[in-house]
């Protein structure tokens, strides 16, 4: 009897872990991803491919010009964005650092949106961009909010129109 007993306990157990599992995975998610959501995605994903130094995922979600780094890269073919942006990472300045944030700051009528973001140095601390060129932190504060514009390029799609900031 107490094997029996025992037995009914384990299957009474198991079909409802069972059922949970079905209905908890029978939900479909009706709710839509809204604009800027995914405005939200690009961004975090082309600044992820940077930091990780995927340049040809970064290239598929950026929509800036390449003119800054092709005069600084003039030995690369122009129409390479891939390796722009590579040499823009590694070796003219740009800061392709990991995001510690993205807050949204400015939506204009749905077709662009305007995040704040920070980011981390290698080391785990605030990335802050400091004075330049003879300037000190009275006439030039160190800057750690950098804002970036996300703007809508088709039905369902978006696409960064600038880059990670400079630090000659």
């Amino acid at each position: 009897m107490k094997n029996f007993t025992y037995f009914s306990l384990m299957v009474t157990l198991m079909l409802a872990l069972i059922g949970c599992t079905l209905r908890q995975g029978g939900v479909v998610s009706t709710e839509a991803v809204s604009d800027e959501e995914l405005a939200r995605d690009v961004l975090s994903n082309f600044l992820e491919s940077l930091y990780n130094g995927d340049y040809d995922e970064a290239i598929k979600l950026y929509g800036g010009t390449y003119e800054t780094m092709i005069d600084h890269n003039p030995s690369i073919d122009p129409n390479d964005h891939a390796a722009l942006l590579r040499n823009a990472c590694t070796l003219n300045g740009m800061q392709c650092l990991r995001v510690k944030i993205i807050g949204l700051e400015e939506e204009v009528l749905g077709e662009e949106y305007v995040f704040m973001v920070e980011f981390l140095k290698e080391d785990g601390t605030l990335f802050l961009l400091g004075p330049c060129c003879g300037d000190d932190t009275t006439s030039f504060p160190p800057q750690s909010v950098f804002h970036f514009t996300v703007m809508k390029v088709d039905q369902n799609g978006f696409a960064v129109m600038g880059l990670p900031p400079y630090a000659p």
